[in-house]
């Protein structure tokens, strides 16, 4: 495993983050994994030297929390980097969903329950909230860290400008501001390069890309999506809209190069686009969500790929203006 420090926290964390959304209950999504499921693909995560690990407190309703606390207490915990979310609405109280201080304390002690922890190492905001003013947001973040809560805050998709009013807020009322960008952000979406990365640079943010496989789009020829249960699931969801944003303006051109450059190496098609993703200066460490163990070992060993300049100006050639997609 290759470290790396985490923006401007300090924090040492391995470049392959486990994304822990497919862990919970397929009550929630189809293809996601109950416990007995989960738990060999995060100790195999620990015995492979991840220690940085993301979840959310939307992921089944908190099932995935829960479960991730509970394989993590048998180990170090002071070894391990946690993040957690908070924005999405949690049962039918409309009281848990949103921003407001009422919803961030009261999630962010329940978050704390189920992963069994006294301290989140970064607490991020899953979304931008239109209803709470940012102000209000900010104090009640500031707060959780004062309180010994939080060590760190994060931020996620949303508009460049207003993450920028978010850390302008955050400096001039003296608060602990955003440490990290967890955005969407791969080979066949890079609408991001174009504001929100050159704004993480230039402040020192750390980012934390989601869906660096394309919901699975890069990791099979385009033809071959709906073959797997979780593709056929974003084919006929409410990702199909994402799916299609892949798709267009040289997407499937793209997909196609990184199942050649996949066979001319070798290596598998996800290995090469993770690959593409490390490669790029501004990210820290991908966020990588899998159903396997033999998947997470692939994404370990992309680490080692070595991709030429000319491999990426090959990859990247087809690329097209795509629609704005994730900050829903």
């Amino acid at each position: 495993m290759e470290y790396t420090t985490l923006g401007s926290t300090g924090i040492e964390v391995s470049q392959i983050c486990l994304g822990c959304m497919s862990f919970g209950s397929n009550d929630w999504r189809d293809w996601v994994l109950d416990p007995e499921e989960s738990e060999p693909i995060i100790e195999r995560a620990l015995e492979l030297g991840i220690n940085f690990f993301d979840t959310a407190n939307v992921y089944s309703q908190g099932e995935s929390e829960a479960i991730l606390g509970d394989v993590l207490a048998e180990y170090d915990r002071d070894e391990q980097v946690v993040a957690t979310k908070v924005f999405g609405q949690m049962g039918d109280d409309p009281n848990r969903q949103g921003l407001s201080r009422k919803a961030i304390e009261q999630e962010l002690a329940a978050s704390l329950d189920r992963l069994g922890m006294d301290t989140i190492d970064l607490y991020q905001i899953h979304r931008w909230d239109d209803d709470t003013p940012v102000e209000t947001t900010l104090r009640a973040l500031d707060d959780a860290i004062r309180r010994g809560q939080v060590r760190h805050l994060g931020a996620s998709s949303m508009w460049a400008h207003q993450f920028q009013r978010a850390l302008h807020t955050s400096d001039a009322l003296g608060l602990d501001r955003f440490q990290t960008m967890q955005n969407h952000y791969n080979l066949a979406y890079r609408e991001e390069e174009r504001e929100m990365l050159p704004l993480c640079e230039r402040e020192g943010i750390g980012v934390i890309p989601w869906s660096p496989l394309a919901r699975g789009y890069l990791t099979r020829p385009h033809a071959e999506l709906a073959d797997t249960v979780r593709g056929e699931y974003m084919e006929n969801s409410q990702f199909a809209e994402r799916i299609a944003t892949y798709r267009a303006n040289g997407g499937e051109e793209i997909n196609e190069r990184v199942e050649e450059l996949a066979a001319e190496k070798g290596v598998t098609m996800a290995q090469i686009a993770l690959s593409w993703l490390l490669h790029q200066e501004a990210v820290d460490a991908p966020i990588v969500g899998t159903t396997s163990v033999e998947h997470l070992e692939d994404a370990v060993e992309a680490l080692d790929i070595d991709l030429s300049d000319s491999d990426l100006e090959y990859l990247e050639a087809p690329y097209g203006p795509v629609e704005i997609n994730g900050h829903e």
